[in-house]
């Protein structure tokens, strides 16, 4: 007969998209409006050509008003016939508006426990967050909850505040 000798008081690690724990959160089912295997899981999005509708990843003109939440990825998505995980054109994906959440971190970035996020918002790494205040960054209503985690890939946790995006000056 077996017995479990170990107990642990730590979450598991993460994964891109993954909802952290049980707090209060809020999470809702839009369309993704870019082409099929696009979107990520793990990824901030911005409202779409359908506001209300459709979620698309960042561009360059896109400002903290736009900023919808992070994608989820509550594991209901299935493979393709190549073994990848895509979220397909007008397909529906679950966004976190607000809620504590592990997002995609841009390279080379060191997030700390309560700094800002920022949301980089054109180039390759769009759609992922960053520490760092700047030209490709959209401000949001965000702080990490821990270091860079990079045993599930380039993730950290995130809390997202429950407050209206608002756009600042500085974009």
């Amino acid at each position: 007969m077996s017995a479990q000798t170990r107990y642990s008081f730590r979450s598991p690690v993460g994964f891109a998209g993954g909802i952290y724990d049980l707090s209060p959160h809020a999470i809702d089912a839009l369309l993704n409006e870019e082409d099929t295997g696009k979107m990520e899981f793990g990824i901030g999005v911005v409202t779409g050509e359908n506001a209300g509708v459709g979620v698309k990843i960042p561009t360059a003109e896109s400002t903290s008003s736009n900023f919808e939440g992070v994608t989820v990825n509550n594991r209901t998505t299935e493979l393709d016939t190549e073994g990848k995980l895509s979220i397909k054109k007008g397909g529906s994906v679950n966004v976190m508006r607000y809620g504590r959440i592990y997002v995609r971190v841009a390279p080379e970035v060191e997030p700390k426990y309560g700094e800002s996020a920022y949301l980089v918002k054109s180039g390759d790494d769009a759609g992922c967050f960053t520490n760092t205040k700047g030209e490709n960054a959209i401000a949001v209503k965000a702080r990490f909850l821990g270091a860079l985690d990079n045993s599930n890939g380039r993730i950290a946790l995130v809390e997202l505040f429950n407050q209206a995006q608002e756009e600042t000056a500085s974009e």
